[in-house]
Formats: C-alpha cells, structure tokens, sequence
C-alpha cells in the first residue's frame, strides 16, 4: 500500500509499518527532495519518488514535543506540576497590590502629554 499523501513541510506522518511519527522540515522541488525529521531526533532525506512509495500517512504532531531533545529532565522544563486541584482556584492572592485611591486631579497646566507633570525647576541662570 503506497500513500496518496503529499508532503507537505510543517505536517507530520507516521509510518503505519514501522509506527514512528515524523515531520517534513524541508521540501526540494528542483532537486526532487524531501527532509524529514523523526520524533527522535534523526533526519532523513527521502526521494520525491520513493515518497509516494512508502507506508504512510498523515498524523496529528505529537503531545510531547521533547521527543527530539537529549536528556532532558521534567524539572528542566520550568514546571513541575501540571494538574491543578479545584483549590488552587479557590486560594487566596497573596501578594497582589491594592489599588490605592487615585492622587488628586492637576490642573491641565500642570500636566506634561503623559498626565505626570512637570518637575520643579528654578530659573536659568546665565553661564559666563
């Protein structure tokens, strides 16, 4: 059973023999070329021709995107946890500021374009 699938870069495919999923990274028309890039890691460079050969089919991208990373530990990802408990919705702000009441209106001459005012400054001086 060969595939009616066209390689298409970005999409991913799975080999229905072999089971392992992979994506297309780079397509050569002129040279009649396809990259293709294995959940793990490894490249291949398969022929236009022997594309529509092989044993395949179009495939949803996989869940763990680690797949191709060396070693890499669950704490390297920035989180640790990913379920949350129907506490953590319910758990207090801590750490959050109050909103302050806001400081009385200046006068629109007192005010610079961004609503800040003016710093205080004296009259120039002449240098000599």
């Amino acid at each position: 059973m060969s595939t009616e699938a066209d390689p298409i870069v970005g999409n991913w495919y799975e080999h229905l023999d072999k089971g392992q999923a992979f994506e297309v990274v780079a397509l050569d028309e002129d040279g009649g070329t396809i990259e293709v890039q294995y959940f793990d890691g490894n490249v291949e460079e398969i022929g236009l021709e022997s594309w529509y050969e092989l044993e395949i089919e179009p495939s949803e991208p996989p869940e763990d995107w680690t797949g191709a990373l060396d070693d890499i530990e669950r704490d390297d990802l920035g989180y640790s946890e990913t379920e949350m408990a129907s506490e953590d919705w319910s758990a207090p702000l801590w750490g959050l500021k109050s909103r302050q009441a806001a400081p009385e209106e200046e006068t629109p001459e007192e005010q610079d374009d961004w609503g800040d005012g003016f710093p205080d400054e004296g009259p120039w001086e002449d240098e000599d």
